[in-house]
């Protein structure tokens, strides 16, 4: 075994300075190495560049020695069980997917409440006890295995699922009977990004896979180069027939999807994070096989919905940045000229099913669900009426079915599964959760404020009701801000803890999301990334402006792209937060694109090794960005070990680096998860318990006092 260096292993470990008799922290000793690299004739010091590799003895110590000093401070705070027990209670309800049929069969996600891992059930009718069919929760006595992605074959007698092991992105696919729930000797390995989708007769699967990479650095190394492959059932992986490559374009990733008619492979096409896609296709009865690229330019987002024979139905913001529905006649020579079913609206079509002769189109109005019904030749057809200001998900289903679901939910309203009549045009709820709280004891309102240029931006803020606004409550301000994704309506049992113990939540719908189409995202990405970090600022100078919140009580968090966000925001404005929570976040904006699908994000950021992009990533980018000598808010940042996606370099170089330019006494804690990824998939008590932590670092921080 290696040795370690005493000088390692040495960390001195002393109180956080709340009052004038206690002692400031003394961080873990972390190294500073000599690296400095030349960007564009720029030179830029990465002293903490041997945190890249988390399993060197080094390493090992110094996240050890981290997570020593974090959860000391954290387990001396009186509130903390108390809140992870209140989380725990309001956690504990019965909670359902959205639920799909294929053929005679229906197919369920059920969490009864506590497991660590929702269980799949399938039944022939709604109305009897579902079967299980597959638990996660008897792979791993720790939860840390779950369910990644599932494809029913059309007969529905098999089912193909993936599974992912302690939060990493790369799965194992697998062929389960549904009848007996006996798994078949099928295995498929290396499968990242990727779903499936089977023949009409059963006889196999399309997926995506990488080639194997070295196992060693399997978490930490760049990924190129995906193919879409076919499985035959009953044969070896090595046997898989390759049906689509493009090794001239490392960065493609491919997704194929069989129609419902069985006739055509349809095969998607993106380019990382770019939602501007291609679309080839496959005609599965031609007798030459050949992929026909049908959408080749990249130059509009493409979301196949169905086809009627040859002609193909897609949502597509070519021409049309909100989104619109058009038919495309693959008899037609190449290049193909869309046919206009449904014109774009003033509000951003989200996404669109073809269910009952109908187009399910879900809208975003101001980042709320509105559900409109088209007949198949574009004739306004109604709409589905929501229970509230909320969001609403799923609308699954095949062409002449007769009924669809959906889930509805909001910032404080569980999510409710309903049942959608085509027929009788009516919903009914199949499941509603049994609840241990009032969801009427709290609200939600909408409001609109200006960002630095002016742009209107809107906030949703829930809080419990009876609240004042004094300037004194305890506010949790979340964002994102990015690759098109749209923050809508959604609840968390969480939350209601939070807003139990006095505090308000808020989320702000900043440009670089999905919210207002195409034109909105694009506000905020590349060269324009700093109109995220505006927006964010200004809403938390709104909420203090109002008297929601004053700066001594205002949190900031969120997550991946968020975690960017916060890390962005908390270094040009430290003065303007109370705490600050970036989790799993983006914070070497000049390396991020050297580690697994990192590269990938290039179409929202932009490059360092790109001399145009490079002056924009490092003007805002957070490691590089810290000042000595500044007090920085109280921190906790949060990731873990199996992160693939954005690997915990990055937070465990903004921690040394914080924790280095930190002049006050306030704490810069890092809590590093073990057996953990990203976050999907992750069991619930790891959760709960990450949540109680930051409620925890919170109360303390933010000197909230429980129920005032």
């Amino acid at each position: 075994m290696q040795r370690i260096p005493l000088f390692i292993l040495f960390v001195a470990f002393a109180s956080i300075a709340f009052g004038k008799d206690e002692r400031a922290f003394r961080y873990p000793d972390a190294r500073k190495s000599d690296q400095v690299d030349d960007y564009h004739g720029t030179k830029v010091a990465d002293p903490y560049r041997w945190l890249e590799d988390p399993d060197s003895p080094e390493s090992r110590a110094w996240i050890e020695a981290e997570n020593k000093i974090a959860f000391d401070f954290l387990s001396k705070i009186p509130e903390r069980e108390a809140i992870k027990k209140r989380i725990t209670e309001l956690w504990d309800y019965e909670k359902f997917g959205v639920p799909f049929k294929q053929k005679e069969r229906y197919f369920i996600s059920r969490n009864s409440g506590l497991q660590n891992q929702s269980v799949l059930y399938v039944a022939k009718n709604l109305k009897e006890k579902p079967r299980e069919l597959l638990d996660p929760n008897t792979l791993a006595k720790d939860g840390t295995i779950a369910l990644g992605g599932l494809a029913i074959s059309d007969d529905a007698k098999l089912m193909a699922y993936g599974l992912a092991v302690s939060g990493s992105d790369w799965q194992t696919w697998k062929v389960r009977e549904v009848e007996t729930g006996k798994d078949l000797g099928d295995e498929l390995k290396w499968v990242k990004f990727s779903s499936a989708s089977w023949m009409k007769d059963g006889s196999g699967f399309f997926y995506s896979r990488y080639d194997q990479p070295d196992e060693k650095n399997q978490l930490r190394s760049q990924v190129y180069n995906q193919k879409l492959f076919f499985h035959k059932l009953g044969t070896p992986q090595s046997a898989d027939t390759l049906t689509c490559e493009r090794p001239d374009q490392k960065e493609w990733l491919f997704s194929g999807e069989v129609t419902d008619d069985g006739h055509y492979l349809i095969i998607t096409v993106s380019k990382g994070t770019d939602p501007h896609n291609r679309v080839f296709y496959k005609d599965l009865g031609a007798s030459n096989g050949n992929v026909i690229e049908l959408l080749p330019n990249g130059d509009a987002a493409w979301h196949f919905i169905d086809n009627e024979g040859a002609v193909f139905f897609f949502l597509t913001d070519l021409e049309a940045p909100v989104g619109r529905i058009v038919a495309i006649d693959t008899l037609k020579p190449l290049p193909v000229t869309p046919r206009e079913i449904v014109p774009q609206s003033t509000d951003k079509l989200e996404n669109v099913t073809l269910v009952g002769d109908r187009f399910i189109a879900n809208y975003l109005h101001d980042a709320h669900s509105l559900v409109k019904l088209f007949k198949a030749d574009g004739t306004a057809d109604g709409e589905i009426t929501l229970p509230g200001l909320g969001s609403a998900d799923g609308f699954p289903g095949k062409r002449h079915d007769r009924e669809t679901f959906y889930s509805f939910t909001s910032y404080t309203t569980p999510t409710t599964i309903f049942r959608y009549d085509l027929d009788k045009r009516a919903s009914e709820p199949l499941y509603k959760p049994q609840l241990k709280f009032n969801p009427y004891d709290y609200a939600t309102e909408q409001v609109f404020y200006h960002s630095a240029d002016g742009t209107r931006v809107p906030m949703f803020i829930s809080y419990k009701k009876g609240m004042q606004r004094s300037g004194q409550n305890a506010t949790y301000l979340y964002g994102y801000g990015g690759f098109d994704v749209s923050l809508t309506p959604s609840f968390n049992p969480a939350l209601l803890d939070w807003m139990e113990m006095g505090g308000i939540y808020a989320v702000a719908n900043l440009r670089g999301g999905g919210e207002y189409g195409e034109k909105w995202h694009e506000a905020g990405e590349k060269h324009a990334k700093q109109n995220v970090f505006d927006d964010f600022i200004a809403a938390a100078e709104y909420l203090i402006a109002q008297k929601y919140t004053s700066s001594p009580k205002l949190s900031i968090g969120g997550g991946s792209n968020g975690g960017l966000l916060v890390g962005a925001c908390m270094t040009q404005r430290p003065d303007l937060y109370g705490a600050t929570l970036p989790s799993v976040g983006v914070m070497d904006m000049l390396r991020f694109q050297k580690f697994t699908i990192g590269w990938a994000w290039a179409s929202d950021y932009g490059s360092s090794d790109d001399p145009n992009d490079f002056p924009f990533v490092y003007a805002y980018s957070p490691l590089h960005h810290l000042k000595a000598g500044c007090c920085y808010p109280p921190t906790l940042i949060t990731t873990a070990d199996h992160d693939d996606r954005v690997v915990p370099a990055h937070s465990f170089k903004f921690a040394a680096a914080l924790q280095a330019a930190q002049s006050c006494d306030k704490p810069v804690l890092i809590r590093i998860e073990t057996k953990a990824g990203h976050g999907a998939g992750k069991p619930t008590t790891k959760i709960i318990d990450e949540i109680g932590d930051r409620w925890a670092f919170l109360v303390k921080t933010l000197g909230m006092k429980i129920g005032g």
